[in-house]
């Protein structure tokens, strides 16, 4: 989808459309979640402080989420895509990876598939959607980012190889920042510098990914549409207004978020045994901590205790704590649980 969040408020206010608008929170530690085409111009960006993003755009206009709709319209999108396949992996709320070699229409041609579904999401919903056409997910993903807002473009595998050494590898999705950093260190900066170096320089430096980083740069991705991809962590953090250097402060910060956490787990019959907590201080560094137990963590109180025994090692601390959050992970089906909660009562 384009811009999906901030799409969806400017379809449901008109007052907000052709305005450079930004989805999240204006205070002074409030982070932009999504930003119009309008916004974008500016160069105002998801993740993007919002005090920088006010400072970039003077008229940038600040409108609280609405995820309940969102997740609304994306049920939608959903019933849309579920008419031409079943071989759905959704990524997000606004993102899926879609197979349809063999699709229920019998369209033989994915790019007419495509134009279809992207008509019938602005039909149905209002709102115009991208694709990207390819023989992989990597290609499909990087060919949905090229006529963007509100168009479609197609990577044929003869082309796919050149496409990939012409890119710059800081685009390759997949390759954040700090990543990217380190290829050009290496004097990987395109697709080509990336294809010239062996399967084991790039294990050498890049371990496990750097078999990936070697296929992808000769435009091979073998992963196959994966539908219902479950789920593999669940969490919530809180950024505070003022940083925190108290314990029992931090310590007080730690229930809200365990309580967010929990509903969500609650809500999808989710259990875990991996509970990960994540700092960020003052300066912007980040560290996590995490304890795995043996048997899944069966009430809020336990989460919370869980996370307050992670946290309570690291005070003292000289410089204040900016963010706090909280992941559930290492989960087991519900039917699973349920087996070892009997044979535990037995």
């Amino acid at each position: 989808m384009d811009a999906f969040y901030a799409s969806v408020e400017q379809r449901d206010n008109p007052e907000l459309r052709g305005k450079p608008v930004a989805v999240g929170g204006s205070a002074a530690r409030g982070v932009v979640a999504a930003a119009s085409y309008e916004a974008r111009a500016f160069g105002v960006r998801s993740a993007l402080p919002s005090v920088t993003a006010k400072r970039r755009c003077p008229d940038l206009i600040f409108v609280p989420p609405r995820f309940e709709t969102y997740r609304a319209v994306s049920a939608q999108i959903r019933e849309i895509f579920a008419e031409h396949t079943d071989l759905i992996e959704p990524l997000s709320l606004d993102e899926a990876y879609l197979d349809v070699t063999e699709n229920k229409q019998g369209i033989p041609i994915a790019t007419d598939i495509a134009t279809i579904i992207r008509a019938r999401i602005k039909e149905v919903t209002g709102l115009s959607a991208s694709a990207g056409i390819s023989y992989c997910k990597f290609l499909a993903k990087m060919a949905s980012d090229l006529n963007k807002p509100n168009g479609q473009a197609v990577i044929t595998p003869k082309y796919g190889p050149a496409f990939v050494e012409a890119l710059a590898v800081k685009k390759f999705h997949g390759v954040g920042p700090s990543t990217a950093s380190k290829m050009e260190q290496l004097g990987i900066l395109t697709g080509a510098d990336l294809k010239a170096k062996s399967l084991a320089f790039l294990q050498q430096n890049f371990g496990k990914s750097g078999a990936w980083y070697y296929n992808i740069s000769r435009g091979i991705d073998n992963r196959a549409v994966q539908p219902d991809r479950p789920r593999k962590s669940l969490g919530a953090e809180d950024t505070f207004s003022i940083d925190i250097f108290d314990h029992a402060a931090a310590r007080a910060e730690i229930t809200p978020i365990a309580n967010k956490v929990w509903r969500q787990c609650e809500a999808k019959r989710l259990h875990g045994r991996t509970v990960t907590l994540k700092v960020k201080y003052a300066d912007f560094q980040i560290i996590t901590r995490s304890k795995t137990t043996t048997a899944p963590i069966a009430t809020m109180d336990e989460l919370e205790a869980l996370a307050q025994l992670l946290l309570d090692p690291l005070f003292p601390t000289a410089k204040g704590v900016r963010l706090l959050g909280i992941t559930l992970s290492s989960f087991i089906d519900d039917e699973v649980s349920e087996a070892g909660q009997l044979e535990l009562q037995i």
